[in-house]
């Protein structure tokens, strides 16, 4: 017979109120359900059945140690650590402490290292633009560039397969040593998205000035008309060139000074991050399939989306004032 599901509180109290009363069982069953273990266990005083534990709390409190001192290590490492410390367990122990301790062992983020003058800056630029409403975050176009591989790796999706299809061709993932990708520049404000530029070189401040040219220049047409916008970009070499500078200041284009390091701030990472989540299941064969699937995805993107994604700002900003500085979950 399989184990039985245990009492609620109010079920518990409820038979205790009832025992107490000198009501039978029978009829204390009909108002709580099975109660001859609880009578048992808690009324008469017969304590919990079942072996022993052959840890203590304290074996626990140096596992809880060893676990928080090195999050990275695997559980046979953390359990041959564990024993050394003279606890007598085995390695399924270990793992089942760790689990009741409530670890789980999880994918790590990713969040870029940033040392304390970069947070510093970064808190001071969040505290500049703590203010600032989403309405005025509509005037920014905020832009970047972002790398498309033939593999999405572990975004890549499951297979349904049958036994003896693992190596049926319908069934595999084409992998290669060196998979050919892309790079792409795109911009996005809160009334869509502007035309991608596929990059094929470095990027240097000429390459890059020529993109804005004849990429950024009519996306800013585009989305914004004859009305005023800032443009943002990160701190990339390119990007704060002296060169690039100028030309800027050429065009008459306001530049939003940007804290290094913070692609948590942009919007338009998350905007990749979907574009790339929708590509998953697409199996481009060469670069120009690969492009064509990247077109065709960033023309979903729909203003709405956009609009959602300008609207975090606040919430992106607030977070880092929490933070102090430090990269936050967006």
């Amino acid at each position: 017979m399989g184990k039985t599901a245990e009492l609620t509180v109010v079920q518990k109290m409820t038979i205790d109120t009832l025992h107490k009363e000198g009501k039978t069982q029978k009829v204390i069953a009909k108002e709580a359900g099975c109660v001859s273990k609880h009578i048992n266990r808690e009324v008469k005083g017969r304590k919990r059945c079942g072996r022993k534990k052959c840890t203590s709390n304290r074996d626990n409190r140096t596992l809880e140690r060893i676990v928080k001192q090195n999050p990275f290590k695997s559980v046979g490492e953390i359990h041959k650590e564990w024993t050394a410390a003279g606890v007598s367990a085995s390695r399924t122990t270990t793992h089942r402490r760790m689990e009741d301790m409530g670890f789980s062992c999880r994918i790590p983020c990713v969040k870029p290292l940033l040392n304390k003058r970069q947070r510093h800056k970064r808190l001071a630029w969040a505290k500049d633009k703590k203010d600032w409403t989403a309405a005025e975050w509509s005037k920014v176009m905020f832009s970047d560039e972002s790398k498309f591989c033939m593999s999405f790796g572990n975004q890549s999706p499951r297979v349904w397969r049958k036994r003896g299809e693992a190596q049926n061709p319908r069934c595999l993932k084409s992998s290669v040593k060196f998979p050919q990708s892309v790079m792409v520049w795109g911009a996005m404000s809160s009334a869509g998205v502007g035309p991608l530029c596929f990059l094929r070189s470095k990027v240097n401040a000429a390459v890059y000035q020529e993109v804005l040219e004849h990429f950024m220049l009519p996306a800013a047409d585009q989305l914004y008309g004859d009305a005023d916008f800032i443009f943002q970009q990160d701190l990339a070499p390119a990007h704060s060139a002296k060169a690039t500078s100028t030309w800027f200041k050429d065009h008459g284009i306001p530049v939003l000074n940007w804290p290094a390091n913070s692609p948590d701030l942009n919007p338009i990472e998350n905007l990749w991050s979907i574009v790339k989540r929708k590509m998953r299941y697409a199996r481009p064969n060469n670069a120009e399939e690969l492009k064509a699937t990247i077109r065709a995805t960033w023309a979903l993107i729909t203003p709405e989306q956009c609009q959602r994604l300008i609207n975090s700002m606040p919430r992106r900003i607030a977070a880092v004032i929490q933070a102090k500085g430090a990269p936050t979950k967006y």
